[in-house]
């Protein structure tokens, strides 16, 4: 169960932080960018609150390189819907591409189960 709360917790965390960083670039073009940055750095303070206990509760049942990688899958799963409907731009094929790619990395890292402590250094 502590790895579907990561996993729903990062979806939400992700939502914030391409808020954070791309949405000033729709909706605050016209603004200086000291604007921008106060507004994303206000975003990325609510981001970082469901982030940091998500990792938290995650680091338990995945290992480091199995939460970093996860991450970056729901990153990406998040940003493609992002484009397209809040940022209003197209869907590449480059997407699918980089989608295999990940789906390849979460291969090799989670390939010998959910044991964090097997990489654990001695």
């Amino acid at each position: 169960m502590a790895i579907v709360w990561t996993i729903l917790l990062l979806v939400v965390s992700n939502v914030f932080m391409l808020l954070a960083w791309y949405g000033h670039l729709k909706d605050l073009a016209e603004k200086p960018w000291f604007i921008a940055v106060l507004v994303s750095w206000g975003i990325a303070f609510f981001e970082y609150l469901i982030q940091v206990p998500a990792n938290r509760i995650g680091y338990g049942h995945l290992s480091l390189g199995q939460l970093k990688i996860l991450q970056e899958v729901i990153t990406l799963c998040v940003f493609v819907p992002f484009v397209y409907l809040y940022m209003k731009q197209g869907l590449k094929w480059d997407y699918l591409w980089a989608a295999l790619c990940m789906c390849g990395a979460v291969y090799f890292v989670f390939r010998s189960g959910f044991n964090p402590i097997s990489e654990t250094p001695q």
